[in-house]
């Protein structure tokens, strides 16, 4: 039986070994001449034959099985000159060529439109949006600050809980099933209370990837979403960065090369690092009184964070590179009635090597992180969450001539330390260490007009006990050159859990928790649940659609099941009572966006349709993110000389969220807890509320909101340039619906119409 195994490997390996002794290669890494940035999916052919590829994030490019023989390399990419440089392909070899190209007169914004449509022709890219620093710029930002938590819920099938410690929906899923990754490393809180901003610096971000579904493989460990981000490398050409101030905040950026980048090869390395503080709660006294939250008796806005980030990049001669990072993220409310404090602290190690003579490359990412969360409640128990995560991930890729194949392993141990005291004085408590650790293996094939993406991850959970097999396709066909059809599905697990309870209106103590080790129950019954992980599946289906040169369509039809969702029982009577409590769920719907971009003039518009519902044994109920319409446009326009003006108008049309309505209410007396010698005419219990029978049976009022700005940028020389943005938020005033305090009946609205100028200067 071995025999039969081990003679068809034999000759496998035999014939690879042949074709290598009979061919070569040749890999190379792409940069902008004058900024040293990687040229990002630019076109790469080999003069008189088939052989070609785009370059990836890095500006770096593989072409293997190349018959010996000598060649001319073209690169192109619009808004550049071409480059073509004569290479000669040896036996069993591989080249290494650093490349640089220069812009043309063709205009930036062309340039984009090329490098998404190279993209979207070579990858599955169902449900991901690709974002770049200039999308995010161009999108009108409170405050004139753009930040990605602002331009992240323009994009299709996400939904925003609000301005004062808003959370992501994303698709159906909770915050807690979206996986958020900086540089590979997992980040357990993205956004600031203050719920504008997020703790990425815009001006370090290289790429988003956003993946909002039937994502592959390569992310385990959320049953939802991917939010992948990753920051570029320190200006390896000459020292710059910027400053900026607002009346919300103030930002810098410094960056640098250590060793310069040159043409003729060599190493070398740079450094970034980025800090950026708020003072809103300082300066809204004088400037925004008016808009005081309504959980705050002060005349102030009582949000404050400060924010650091830094890098250090090291790149050497053959296209091997290292990078070194590091953060610190703090956060503060203080409300008239609680004060709410976490710190998000960490760092890590990245790594791409390009080992000579070989069709393979292979990377990894070694990291740590710690979050500690506390909310303090006037006479009340400090509520606190920790969790420390220590992750290392080694990944392998192979390049075939159309075919990738990447596989790797990741380990993640979980540190989680957790108090959460509920308004009967019952505490629930956590504290565990739990590791995982996944396999998986990613395979992409260019098959005339299909490219398949077969994948496969395998998922240990130590403390569970529990082995996940998760099997997940991808397909994309170019049906014609201007329509691609595409699908894409999978399963998926999750470990970690979250205190936030899927039925509440507002959130301010956000903790983490590693699944239940105790037995829970499938929803409704007295029945043992098979595995307590929470598990779901991804179906979606769409297509590409090119109307014109410069005109877009993509739609796409999605189904994510929830099979077992686990939450906190914070509600819970007794100690008696489960921690935890199950549910199953479905999200369906569909997601509609039409882009036009021409160089001065980019328009995008999304509409999303969404049904998210709950089953928690008793009844199917809506949940609180159930926004059934959301609709975004987006405008920006540059005009005047060099386009030194840009105009940005953004307006949003969300549908009412549902909520559970009040009958009344009643002072509970817990005499199981208090003893039977309490006496309720004296006691002074805590208020219960009396809530109707159908779960998430109302609905508040619709939403919609329009914000602007207009920027204009002042050219000092070729390296100093001063930008001055105005900007207004909510500038019709609208009265948005935050929520409605039960015991009191007031009704808590967002933010009103905010006004800002902001100055930033670049050197």
């Amino acid at each position: 039986m071995k025999i039969r195994i081990l003679f068809p490997l034999l000759i496998l390996m035999s014939s690879t070994a042949f074709l290598m002794a009979q061919t070569g290669g040749i890999r190379g890494n792409i940069f902008d001449k004058t900024s040293g940035e990687p040229i990002l999916f630019g076109t790469v052919v080999l003069q008189g034959t088939t052989f070609g590829t785009n370059t990836d994030l890095d500006g770096f490019f593989s072409m293997p099985n190349i018959p010996v023989g000598a060649y001319n390399l073209v690169v192109t990419y619009i808004g550049y000159d071409s480059l073509s440089v004569p290479i000669e392909i040896k036996s069993g070899t591989y080249s290494y060529q650093r490349l640089f190209m220069e812009e043309s007169s063709i205009q930036l914004g062309t340039v984009n439109v090329s490098a998404r449509k190279e993209k979207a022709k070579t990858d599955v890219q169902i449900s991901e949006v690709t974002l770049t620093p200039r999308q995010i710029q161009a999108l009108p930002s409170t405050g004139g600050d753009p930040d990605i938590a602002q331009y992240l819920t323009v994009l299709p099938g996400i939904i925003s809980s609000g301005d004062q410690g808003g959370q992501l929906y994303i698709r159906g899923g909770a915050p807690i099933q979206n996986l958020i990754l900086l540089d590979g490393m997992t980040i357990y809180n993205p956004f600031h209370s203050i719920g504008f901003y997020s703790v990425f610096e815009t001006e370090t971000i290289r790429s988003v990837d956003v993946l909002t579904g039937g994502f592959n493989a390569e992310y385990g460990g959320r049953i939802s979403s991917v939010l992948d981000i990753r920051t570029r490398e320190g200006n390896m050409k000459k020292l710059g960065g910027l400053v900026s101030a607002s009346p919300f905040m103030a930002r810098g950026v410094i960056e640098g090369p250590i060793k310069k980048l040159e043409e003729d090869g060599g190493g070398s390395s740079s450094f970034m690092f980025t800090a950026k503080h708020s003072y809103i709660d300082q300066t809204s006294k004088y400037l925004y009184s008016y808009a005081k939250s309504a959980l705050d008796s002060t005349n102030n806005l009582p949000f404050n964070f400060t924010d650091f980030y830094g890098k250090l990049s090291f790149l050497t001669g053959n296209g091997t590179k290292f990078n070194l990072f590091g953060f610190n993220f703090r956060d503060g409310v203080s409300y008239q009635a609680a004060t709410l404090d976490w710190n998000s602290s960490g760092g890590g190690l990245n790594f791409t090597v390009v080992p000579p003579n070989s069709n393979l490359i292979f990377g990894g990412t070694v990291a740590y992180s710690d979050y500690l969360i506390t909310l303090q409640e006037s006479g009340e128990d400090p509520r606190m969450s920790r969790i420390g995560n220590v992750s290392a991930l080694l990944d392998f890729t192979y390049f075939g001539g159309k075919s990738e194949l990447k596989y790797g392993v990741l380990f993640n141990g979980i540190n989680t330390d957790f108090v959460f005291r509920n308004f009967l004085d019952i505490t629930i408590q956590q504290k565990d260490f739990t590791t995982e650790l996944a396999g998986f293996l990613v395979y992409k094939q260019r098959l005339g007009n299909w490219i398949v993406e077969p994948s496969l991850r395998i998922q240990l959970y130590a403390s569970q006990g529990n082995t996940t097999f998760e099997p997940r396709f991808g397909a994309k066909y170019n049906a014609s050159r201007r329509v691609r059809l595409k699908f894409a599905g999978g399963m998926y697990s999750q470990n970690l859990l979250s205190s936030v309870n899927e039925r509440d209106v507002v959130n301010l103590f956000v903790g983490f928790l590693t699944g239940p080790e105790q037995t829970i129950y499938t929803p409704g019954t007295e029945t043992p649940t098979s595995h307590r992980l929470q598990k779901a599946y991804h179906g979606i289906a769409g297509v590409e659609i090119d109307l014109a040169d410069n005109l877009e369509l993509n739609v796409e039809g999605y189904y994510k099941g929830f099979t077992q969702l686990i939450s906190l029982n914070r509600n819970k009577l007794s100690q008696q009572d489960p921690d935890f409590a199950t549910e199953t769920g479905e999200a369906y719907g569909a997601d509609l966006s039409v882009r036009y971009e021409i160089p001065h003039l980019y328009l995008w518009g999304t509409y999303s349709l969404t049904y998210v519902n709950r089953d928690n044994g008793e009844q199917v109920y809506p949940t609180v993110f159930d926004r059934r319409h959301n609709v975004n446009l987006l405008a920006s326009y540059g005009f005047g000389e060099n386009n030194r003006w840009e105009l940005g108008l953004r307006w949003n049309f969300g549908s009412a969220f549902p909520f559970t309505q009040t009958l009344g209410f009643y002072p509970f007396v817990n005499f199981l807890e208090q003893g039977l010698d309490t006496d309720p005419k004296t006691d002074n219990p805590p208020l219960g509320i009396i809530y109707t029978d159908e779960l998430n049976g109302g609905r508040l009022i619709s939403f919609h909101r329009l914000d602007a700005s207009l920027k204009r940028t002042f050219e000092f020389s070729k390296d100093l340039n001063l930008e001055v943005t105005a900007s207004v938020t909510n500038a019709y005033n609208r009265r948005n619906i935050f929520y409605i305090d039960r015991t009191t009946a007031e009704r808590v609205d967002q933010l009103p119409v905010l006004p800002s100028l902001a100055v930033t200067m670049h050197f």
